[in-house]
Parts: structure tokens; C-alpha cells; sequence
């Protein structure tokens, strides 16, 4: 959520700053906002008037008392100033409810260092890096015609026939190598966020309620990208909004992680925070259709482990840093061709200030692809879900939120069978992954 006391100093350049963000539609209604700010500031300053007038008048009361005088008339005016005082903390109430529904659906401020632009065409390549040159590297061709994920995995047991059978489209089924392989690397990865770079293994719930999504920006505005979880035996309705007990499937442990410091104060000693679960994340990818149909590249079930930082403010900038390179790691061990972009400010996610996508090469598409989303929030998370920190002033201060892929387990596999393919149709394993294959080096019939 953004900071209501900018909106209030510079409206202007908080709205010409989201501007960058290029959609046509308005991120926030400037003049529902104008005239809530309007009647606040009116309430607000009736409000001071008439405390005024009831610690003046409560003094006379005193004095007539002194006097032995009566002091029933102004007794009943302080009486009737309480009840217009009343009234208007009610109304003061229900501006601020309006104010923050309002507010829940603005996404936030780009970082001034972010290229302005209004399609992934506009975002800025950083680095790449291959494990034939290291650093700064292409792809180097495999020497005979790329064979795709689908075509190489399904003889070892990667089933598009079996999940469409039991849930539909988008889904898959892994058997034998190809379950045993997708095992090994979400494994690998937790040991390496852990054991290497200093995260909390952590085990969460794959259901979560509206105020934690709430809290990391998928709702109210990301509904459709959800999957609601309805008990049996209700009426189907599934409006979190308005029902606290309403349950949602995760989109990514993002937010069970996150919301770890919902409603909090933390100590400044114990920022910052470093949080990593390995979990299948559920997405209906409303607005995808005709898109990656085939493979495992979009499905509405995946696995991905992921990586949160809780940080103090003035380090959320080197934090994104390090998580981008936690995240390049595993790539590099899994000997993958990647390339580190910077998302333009039209391609960056909703609650996102900064984002740096890491795209790993896939040989059959000729192409890099996303498999790895690092954002740095700042405090625009902790605004919504009230997480803050003790400073060194001693003075409550809004951390800043972290959060991306070390990584997606599903695009890994995929990356991993089209770039260790070989001219027979096997499959080499990485020699980091090797030990978490039983010694396994090869994947073939």
C-alpha cells in the first residue's frame, strides 16, 4: 500500500509516477480520493474545534462550581459537543475503511532507477552467463537438432494424458525418472538456500485466508487469479472479501512466508529475516489463454521454492541484490544458460518497486524464459499487513519485503532435460544434482 501521507504532500507526483507504470486504465481515482481527503480534513478540523470549545467550557464548569453557581446549561452544551464528537469519529471511521479499499487496489511506485516501458520489449537485459564462457556468455549450441521438454520427458515418464484425465488442462502427472528428478532438484534447492546462503527452511500451509492475500497484494484486485477452496456442504459462495473464513489455494508461499510478520513489531537485531519452503503453487493464469499450452511451462499446479527477506529498510536494495544472485546459484550449479533482466516499469508486478527476472535458455524454443521473479516491495507490503520494526530512535518503522523463485521447480526440470539432452535422447545430470539422484548420471530408457 502506498504511503497516504505522500499521496496528501504531492498527489501529483505520486499519480505522475505511477503513470510510469503505462496502462490505460487509472491506477488510483484521483477524485474519489480528493473528496475523501476533502471530508477528512473538514471532520478533522470540526473535530479540533470542538475539542477546543469542550476543554474551554469544561474550565468554566469548574469555575461556576467553584462559585457554588449552577453549571447545568454548560453542561449541556458539553453533553451535545460529546455527541457531535461521536459522530464524527464515526464518520472518520468509515473515511478511513473507504480510504484503504481504495488504496488496496493501487499497486506501487517504481524505483526511480527503473526503465520506464510498457511490454517485457522494454525491459533491460543486466547480464547472462553460460557454462561454456561464465559471465557475459551465450548459449552454446547443443550440435544437433534440440529435442523440446514434452518430446524428451514423456518416455521417461512425464504424463500430460494422466492430469488432464484427473483434473483437466494444465496439469501433469510425473512417474519413475521424471518424479524422482523433480524431487532431486526442489531438494537440491532447499540445501542450497539453507546450507549455503542462509535461509529458514519453513513448512506452511497451502491454504491461506483473504487477509494474507490481502496483506501481499493478490487480493482484491487478483481475484480471478485465484483458486478458492469451498467446504462441502456451503452455499459456493467464495467472496473473501467480506468472509474472513474463506480459504484460498496459494499462488506461490510467497505469501504464508510473508505474513510470518503480519501484525508484528520486530526487534532492529533480529532483521534481517530469511524464509524459504518448498510448495506447489496454484494459479488459474486468468488472462493466458492459447498461451504455453504445451508442456509444462504454464499449469495451473507447480512446485517452486522460494525465498523471502524481512530486512531493515535502508538494506532492501542490497537484499534484492543477493537474492537475484541466490537465485543465479542454483542455475550456475545446474549448469543452465541464464540471462538477469530488469523489468520495466509495464512488466513489473503489482506490489513490486523493483524486479529482476532471471530466464533460463530453453534450446527447442530458441529463446530465454522466465524462471525466476526477484522483487524488492520496500514497506508498500508492511503498510498493508502492519509489519514493523523498532528502530535505532527507538521509533516503530515499516520493514521492507522481499520475496522470488530459488526456483521453479517444474521450469527447472524443463530447463534441465532440453539443455543436458543428448543426440540419443538421454538426459545428463548436472553433477551437483547427482548426489540427490542416488548417483544417477544419465536419464534414459
Amino acid at each position: 500500500m502506498l504511503d497516504v501521507v505522500s499521496l496528501r504532500k504531492d498527489l501529483a507526483a505520486v499519480v505522475a509516477t505511477l503513470e510510469k507504470r503505462k496502462t490505460p486504465q487509472p491506477f488510483l481515482d484521483v477524485q474519489a480520493f480528493t473528496a475523501l481527503e476533502n471530508t477528512r480534513k473538514h471532520l478533522q478540523v470540526r473535530t479540533e474545534e470542538l475539542q477546543a470549545q469542550r476543554n474551554s467550557l469544561s474550565k468554566h464548569i469548574g469555575q461556576l462550581k467553584s462559585k457554588g453557581e449552577s453549571a447545568d446549561a454548560v453542561m449541556a452544551q458539553v453533553g451535545a459537543i460529546k455527541e457531535e464528537l461521536d459522530s464524527s469519529a464515526a464518520q472518520l471511521d468509515v473515511l478511513q475503511e473507504q480510504l484503504h479499499a481504495l488504496l488496496l487496489g493501487v499497486p506501487n511506485l517504481p524505483q526511480d532507477d527503473v526503465p520506464v516501458g510498457s511490454s517485457e520489449a522494454d525491459n533491460v537485459e543486466l547480464r547472462r552467463w553460460s557454462p561454456a564462457g561464465g559471465a557475459g556468455a551465450s548459449a552454446t549450441p547443443l550440435g544437433f537438432e534440440a529435442q523440446d521438454h514434452v518430446a524428451l520427458g514423456e518416455p521417461l515418464g512425464l504424463d500430460f494424458e494422466m492430469g488432464a484425465k484427473l483434473s483437466g488442462s494444465r496439469f501433469s502427472v510425473l512417474k519413475g525418472p521424471m518424479a524422482r528428478l523433480h524431487r532431486a532438484l526442489a531438494a537440491f534447492m532447499l540445501d542450497t538456500q539453507t546450507e549455503q546462503h542462509g535461509y529458514t527452511e519453513c513448512y506452511t500451509p497451502y491454504m491461506v485466508n483473504a487477509n494474507s492475500l490481502k496483506a501481499t497484494g493478490q487480493l482484491p484486485k487478483f481475484e480471478e487469479d485465484l483458486f478458492a477452496a469451498i467446504k462441502g456442504g456451503q452455499d459456493g459462495d467464495t467472496d473473501g472479501l467480506s468472509d474472513d473464513t474463506s480459504l484460498y489455494l496459494i499462488p506461490t508461499s510467497e505469501v504464508p512466508l510473508t505474513n510470518f510478520v503480519r501484525d508484528t513489531i520486530a526487534t532492529e537485531a533480529q532483521l534481517p529475516m530469511k524464509f524459504t519452503a518448498h510448495t506447489p503453487c496454484f494459479r488459474s493464469e486468468a488472462g493466458s489463454h492459447g498461451r504455453d499450452t504445451r508442456g509444462m511451462i504454464r499449469q495451473h499446479q507447480f512446485d517452486k521454492v522460494e525465498m523471502v527477506q524481512v530486512v531493515h529498510p535502508d538494506h532492501s536494495e542490497a537484499a534484492l541484490q543477493e537474492m537475484t544472485g541466490h537465485a543465479e546459484a542454483i542455475l550456475q550449479a545446474l549448469e543452465l544458460p541464464y540471462r538477469v533482466m530488469l523489468l520495466c516499469t509495464g512488466d513489473m508486478g503489482f506490489g513490486a518497486t523493483k524486479t529482476h527476472d532471471l530466464e533460463v535458455w530453453l534450446p527447442a524454443q530458441n529463446t530465454y524464459r522466465e524462471i525466476s521473479s526477484v522483487s524488492n516491495c520496500q514497506a508498500f507490503q508492511a503498510r498493508r499487513m502492519q509489519a514493523r520494526f523498532k528502530n535505532a530512535a527507538g521509533k516503530n518503522d515499516w520493514v521492507h519485503t522481499l520475496n522470488g523463485s530459488g526456483l521453479a521447480v517444474g521450469r527447472t526440470l524443463v530447463a534441465v532435460l532440453e539443455n543436458h539432452q543428448q543426440a540419443d535422447g538421454s538426459i545428463r545430470i548436472p553433477a551437483a544434482l547427482q548426489a540427490y539422484m542416488g548417483g544417477v548420471k544419465e536419464l534414459r530408457l
